[in-house]
């Protein structure tokens, strides 16, 4: 039995905020004087994004503008946590229902109703009766959809979720499984000036991007899953965690991260492929996770990548941010849709990493229609 990613849609909220505005705000919100204001601004600058979106217009506006942050010194009172549940609850539905559309619309054979399985993924908000409940009643979903949500497992969960729909294609060859990965990142911005919440409002942004999975083909191109492999980097617990304080959910993500990473990334990378027909130097297509500029520079020298090689990690990075547990499926969505008849029975080597410090990987196969089995 086997099991492929057959469409992937995505969607993002209608703010769209130029990275250097939003260093401005920030700078504000915080209060800083000049010089910490330059500072900030060239880690902004050096992000490797050009742009992020978000649900709130208040990073486009000034202080006496805002409809969110109080409009007062340092935004204070600062928002509760119910507050931005209140925001992520308004505004997730809405996300997930265009992405899933954009997905299905792709693949015109499949209906609504002809989904199975629903699998939502996010770290970003939580609330039950929940999204996927939602979702079901939003897209008129059968009621009898089988529903399983993965939550707060960081940028690395749409893995997981990939796993368990390949889990359920090859026990159900009639399945039809649907993937929606949300996340509303920038209602968790923190005004404090410690380095991991500088950093972390420096990189994130809202999306939404789902998926349709089956046993079988179901357009003239898919994806095929032939292999996974996670593993753990203990030491870096604590520099990659994600906390739920009395004002929003708080991020660590400390300047060692990109160097754990590459400790553990050719490790990985070995692993997951033994076994296989494959080798490192037989892939020319990557679908890798940006969870930052310098993340991606440290796997290219790890693993002997080129720039070009995580070209479209790159373009996700700089056109959107890092959306969390969607954004490595914007990622392949952008690699799926350069695709062509050329690119046949290639393989595609994919990876996210996330609170653990945990590192997911996987390897997929370019299948096209009439291709030989």
């Amino acid at each position: 039995m086997k099991s492929y990613i057959c469409s992937i849609g995505t969607a993002n909220p209608p703010h769209k905020i130029p990275q250097m505005e939003v260093a401005e705000f920030m700078a504000s919100a915080l209060q800083f004087d000049e010089q910490d204001s330059r500072k900030l601004k060239a880690l902004y600058r050096v992000s490797g994004i050009g742009q992020r979106y978000s649900v709130l217009q208040d990073y486009t506006r000034r202080n006496g503008e805002f409809t969110f942050y109080p409009n007062t010194p340092g935004l204070e009172p600062f928002p509760t946590v119910q507050q931005r549940m209140d925001v992520y609850k308004q505004h997730a539905v809405d996300l997930s229902e265009q992405a899933a559309l954009n997905c299905l619309t792709q693949t015109p054979a499949i209906k609504l109703t002809d989904i199975s399985h629903l699998i939502t993924v996010s770290c970003t908000g939580m609330y039950a009766p929940g999204l996927d409940i939602e979702l079901v009643e939003r897209l008129q979903l059968a009621p009898t959809v089988q529903r399983t949500a993965v939550n707060f497992m960081g940028c690395y969960a749409a893995f997981n979720a990939i796993k368990l729909a390949d889990a359920i294609c090859k026990a159900d060859a009639a399945a039809n499984v649907l993937l929606v990965c949300t996340e509303i990142c920038t209602i968790h911005f923190q005004n404090n000036p410690k380095e991991d919440h500088l950093v972390s409002n420096a990189l994130f942004g809202d999306g939404a991007a789902a998926v349709l999975m089956q046993g079988r083909p179901c357009s003239e191109m898919s994806l095929e899953l032939q292999s996974f492999h996670c593993d753990l980097a203990p030491a870096g617990k604590r520099d990659m965690a994600w906390h739920i304080g009395d004002t929003g959910f708080e991020m660590t993500l400390s300047s060692y991260v990109p160097d754990l990473i590459k400790s553990g990334i050719k490790q990985l990378t070995e692993r997951l492929l033994q076994g296989l027909k494959t080798t490192l130097s037989e892939i020319k297509l990557y679908a890798i996770h940006p969870g930052g500029r310098r993340i991606l520079e440290v796997i290219e020298q790890e693993l002997g990548m080129t720039r070009n090689d995580n070209r479209y990690a790159y373009q996700v990075l700089r056109e959107f941010g890092n959306m969390s547990s969607a954004t490595v499926l914007f990622v392949l969505k952008a690699l799926m849709d350069n695709l062509t008849t050329t690119d046949k029975d290639e393989p595609v080597l994919s990876f996210a990493f996330g609170p653990g410090l945990t590192l997911e990987s996987m390897l997929l196969k370019v299948h096209y229609a009439g291709a030989a089995e």
